[in-house]
């Protein structure tokens, strides 16, 4: 092979080798290039995934906020009066949608967004029920007021009514009490087995065979004319009343207590200061001791005096 030959066929080789090195160079530079796009890729992929779940778990947050804001004002308005059946429908869908969202892990950002214009949505309406609030409020202010007023006149009507009973029972206790009767000039006669009487309030047993009980009943221009039962009760030296239903003695009733009595009459209460006087008999001799006689009209006592047996 001459000269000249064997250089071409060196610069043939020298011009192959130094083309498969660009080549090399070139796929080298290419499969760096794809795999820059492809990490670029990647990443702008998860950037996108994580921007999405946080969009995701701000949107459920923002739906749990409006749902429990949603409670309190279902709470205030009910405690108002007001009407919350649609309120608890929207709540219930509300927590439909949390649930959705819940479990929605890999969502595209169009579906998220309709989530987030929901939110926009439930805000606006919590911002009615504000007002709707507001409103309740002022109606059940104005409501308390009319009541208080009401309160106050019924009250105060209260007041004048029980003045008027507590002056109208006063007045009736003083007409009671000032038409009760009373026994004046009151005294005890002791009539013998011969009719002697007697009137110094100190006897002898054998002085006393019948006492006679004498007395008028006081001016009372208060007292209705009307009839009444005067009650009498003598009292022996240990503290009972003399009785016997043979003589017509029996018993009353005064502050709800039984009290028997010795003797009774009805007469009829005519206000001319009428004298009244009984007869007893008692049938057997008397005890020694201080006795005391005691009167009565209406249930209540009249007049009293004592006399003793020595």
């Amino acid at each position: 092979m001459s000269e000249e030959s064997k250089n071409s066929a060196y610069n043939d080789l020298e011009k192959e080798n130094k083309s498969s090195k660009r080549n090399i160079i070139i796929i080298a530079f290419l499969v760096i290039i794809v795999a820059i796009i492809g990490i670029k890729f990647y990443l702008d992929s998860v950037k996108e995934n994580e921007e999405l779940q946080q969009n995701l778990e701000q949107t459920y947050g923002e739906l749990d906020s409006i749902s429990s804001q949603l409670d309190m004002k279902i709470a205030e308005i009910e405690n108002l009066g007001g009407d919350i059946t649609e309120l608890q429908l929207i709540r219930k869908n509300l927590e439909s949608e949390k649930e959705e969202l819940k479990k929605s892990n890999n969502w595209a950002a169009n579906q998220i967004q309709r989530y987030k214009d929901k939110v926009s949505g439930y805000e606006e309406l919590l911002n009615l029920q504000d007002e709707k609030i507001k409103k309740l409020e002022a109606i059940n202010k104005e409501l308390l007021s009319e009541n208080t007023n009401l309160k106050t006149e019924k009250n105060q009507l209260n007041d004048s009514i029980s003045r008027l009973k507590n002056n109208r029972e006063e007045l009736e206790d003083k007409v009671a009490m000032a038409s009760r009767l009373k026994a004046e000039n009151i005294k005890i006669i002791a009539i013998n087995s011969r009719g002697r009487e007697r009137d110094d309030k100190e006897y002898k047993p054998r002085h006393i065979e019948k006492l006679k009980i004498q007395f008028n009943l006081a001016e009372n221009n208060v007292a209705q004319p009307e009839g009444k039962d005067i009650i009498l009760r003598i009292i022996n030296p240990i503290g009972n009343a003399l009785f016997d239903v043979a003589t017509g003695s029996g018993s009353f009733m005064i502050d709800g207590k039984e009290m028997f009595y010795t003797a009774k009459q009805e007469i009829l209460f005519d206000n001319t200061q009428q004298e009244l006087s009984f007869v007893y008999d008692r049938g057997e001799e008397y005890e020694e001791g201080v006795y005391q006689l005691e009167l009565y009209a209406d249930n209540y006592l009249i007049g009293k005096e004592k006399f003793s047996v020595n």
